[in-house]
């Protein structure tokens, strides 16, 4: 197993006014070679939106882009007709492919809104762009990982699915918790980012707002320091032929 802690302190930083933001890897004006992307996950953006703020109409091609709402919502309208709201405790999905203008606005005119975007390289190019949301219950599933994004042909039709060998579990975890992830595909990778509390990963520390990356294993035994949130990605680690 080979393993990498991402310390958040290494993270890029931007302050828009109305959008503090900050890069798990190279965005924006953000650029460090040592950071472009893990494996397919190329975009894992932490966000936080002033009230009545947002992102204004704009493309996107190719990409599969996955929007969880850490506190508040969004407002999402697309050139594909879709106009939604997601909030928190649930997660969107947005398939690109051959091209889909949209906007993300704050929800709330009085509240901030703290989002995860993510941005992971589909499978295949140029598919009909297409739009889902769903809501997941971390807390009644509370010691567990919840799937909330599985790969279209391995979903069970309990999660999102996108155009990618790629898992997405979210977990909600007492202190002194100890679980085991066992990797869905060999040869693919996981990139595990805390939202909140503190882990033990094959011996190291991981804190609030630090990733954990790991590839060439099997299973990964984690355990809470602390009561934790946690994001859980698995990807391939390179394209396919």
């Amino acid at each position: 197993m080979r393993t990498r802690l991402f310390p958040k302190s290494q993270r890029g930083t931007a302050n828009h006014g109305w959008l503090q933001a900050n890069f798990s890897f190279s965005f924006g004006g953000f650029h460090n070679p040592d950071m472009v992307q893990f494996g397919m996950l190329r975009v894992l953006n932490d966000d936080t939106i002033a009230a009545g703020m947002g992102f204004g109409n704009h493309p996107h091609d190719n990409m599969e882009i996955i929007t969880i709402p850490l506190e508040g919502g969004l407002t999402h309208r697309d050139s594909m007709g879709n106009q939604a709201t997601v909030s928190f405790g649930e997660v969107q999905v947005m398939s690109a492919g051959t091209g889909v203008q949209h906007s993300e606005m704050n929800a709330s005119q009085t509240e901030q809104a703290q989002t995860l975007q993510l941005w992971i390289f589909p499978e295949r190019q140029n598919v009909t762009p297409r739009y889902d949301q769903k809501g997941f219950d971390l807390e009644v599933n509370r010691n567990n990982l919840v799937n909330v994004v599985s790969p279209q042909d391995k979903n069970d039709g309990n999660a999102l699915w996108i155009h990618q060998q790629a898992f997405l579990h979210m977990g909600l975890f007492d202190a002194s918790r100890t679980f085991n992830y066992d990797i869905k595909i060999e040869g693919n990778g996981i990139y595990l980012f805390v939202i909140k509390g503190e882990l033990d990963i094959n011996g190291q520390t991981v804190n609030q707002r630090d990733a954990f990356g790991a590839v060439e294993f099997n299973s990964l035994a984690i355990t809470t320091k602390a009561p934790a949130k946690i994001l859980l990605i698995e990807v391939p680690m390179q394209f396919n032929d």
